[in-house]
C-alpha cells in the first residue's frame, strides 16, 4: 500500500501569503489613519485657541483669564488675583501650565467655557478642568512677554501643548509654520523644559520621544 503524502501545495502557500500581507497592510494603513487624525486634532487646537480670545474680545471687549471683571461680565466667573498686579494689563500672565487657580492662565479656560466660547467644565476643582490635548498632554496659554516662553518665540499669546510625541511634532510644524521646529511662530522643546528653554532642531529631534509644541501669534 502506498502512503501518501500530505501538505501545502505552493497555490496554497502563496495565496495564505497574499492574505498576511493584506492583513499587514490593513493594519499599517490603519495606524497611518489614526496618526494622522491625532495630527489634526492637534493642530485644530492651535487654530481653535485664539477663536476664543477673539470672541471673548468682541464680547466683553476684555481679555479671559486677564479680565478684572469677569465676575460681572460672565455668571459664575471668578476674577484672577495672580500674579499680583497683572489683572487688566492686557496680557495672559502666568505658566501656560499653571496650576494656580488664581492664576490668568488657569482662568482663561473659566472664562471662555462660562462665555459659551469653548466647551469643558468651569468648575476648578473638577478633575478634567485643565485641558489636555488629542495624545493627553497639557495644553494651555500664556503671553511671552510676561516671561513664560521658549527662545525666540514673539507675539502677543503663546499656546503650548505638552506630550507630543517627535513624529507628530514635526508634522504640525510642517502644517502650520516653516518645517523647521527650530525657527519661525511654532517652536518645538523637550516636554518639561523649563520656560526660555531653547528649541530643538527639526534633525535632533527623536520620533518617539515626548516634546512640548508652542506658538505664538
Amino acid at each position: 500500500m502506498k502512503s501518501r503524502q500530505t501538505g501545502f501545495t505552493l497555490v496554497e502557500i502563496a495565496i495564505v501569503l497574499v492574505i498576511i500581507g493584506l492583513l499587514l497592510g490593513g493594519i499599517l494603513k490603519g495606524q497611518e489613519l489614526i496618526n494622522s487624525a491625532r495630527v489634526k486634532n492637534l493642530a485644530n487646537d492651535f487654530r481653535t485657541i485664539p477663536t476664543y480670545i477673539y470672541g471673548y474680545q468682541d464680547k466683553f471687549k476684555a481679555l479671559p483669564g486677564d479680565d478684572g471683571a469677569a465676575s460681572s461680565h460672565v455668571n459664575g466667573a471668578t476674577n484672577a488675583t495672580t500674579p499680583a498686579g497683572s489683572i487688566n494689563n492686557g496680557l495672559i500672565n502666568g505658566a501656560w501650565n499653571s496650576t494656580t487657580a488664581s492664576d490668568e492662565s488657569f482662568l482663561f479656560w473659566q472664562h471662555v467655557r462660562l462665555a459659551n466660547l469653548a466647551p469643558g467644565p468651569t468648575d476648578t476643582g473638577d478633575a478634567t478642568y485643565l485641558p489636555i490635548n488629542a495624545v493627553n498632554g497639557r495644553m494651555g496659554i500664556t503671553s511671552p512677554s510676561t516671561g513664560q516662553t521658549v527662545a525666540g518665540l514673539t507675539g502677543t499669546y503663546m499656546i503650548c501643548s505638552g506630550g507630543i510625541q517627535g513624529k507628530f511634532a514635526k508634522q504640525l510644524d510642517i502644517q502650520m509654520d516653516d518645517g523647521n521646529t527650530a525657527t519661525g511662530s511654532m517652536r518645538v522643546v523637550t516636554d518639561g523644559t523649563a520656560s526660555g528653554g531653547t528649541a530643538v532642531a527639526t534633525t535632533a529631534i527623536v520620533d518617539s520621544d515626548n516634546y512640548q509644541v508652542c506658538m505664538s501669534f
